[in-house]
């Protein structure tokens, strides 16, 4: 690896399959440069640059951000399901169910044992 080159991690996963690749690339060299020397789209043909999402560590980042030395390229997968139908589907059954306390926001309220309180005189 010369002064010139960078090494970087390119990770995807589905799951059955998940991979993490280093790739040394030249400095200079853009996220979907990178993707694309890593091999990755060779081992996971379902990858779309141009459907899906790209991030480094974690943060969406355009196919034509630099990476630095270290960085990780992660694709992104679709989302299945909305998180926020999911939240909503979750809160519904927890009322059906029960469990859902409007007053305490959802958690339970701390009993406290009758046995311990002082009496008042």
């Amino acid at each position: 690896m010369t002064d010139q080159q960078i090494s970087l991690e390119v990770v995807y996963g589905t799951p059955e399959k998940q991979a993490l690749l280093e790739v040394v690339v030249e400095q200079g060299t853009t996220v979907e440069q990178a993707i694309l020397a890593s091999g990755i789209v060779k081992r996971f043909p379902d990858i779309n640059l141009e459907i899906l999402k790209v991030g480094i560590w974690n943060r969406t980042c355009k196919l034509t951000d630099l990476p630095k030395k270290g960085d990780r390229i992660e694709i992104y997968r679709p989302l299945i399901a909305d998180p926020k139908e999911a939240r909503r589907r979750r809160a519904e059954k927890a009322i059906d169910e029960g469990r859902a306390n409007k007053t305490t926001g959802g958690r339970a309220k701390a009993k406290i044992p009758t046995n311990t309180l002082e009496s008042k005189p």
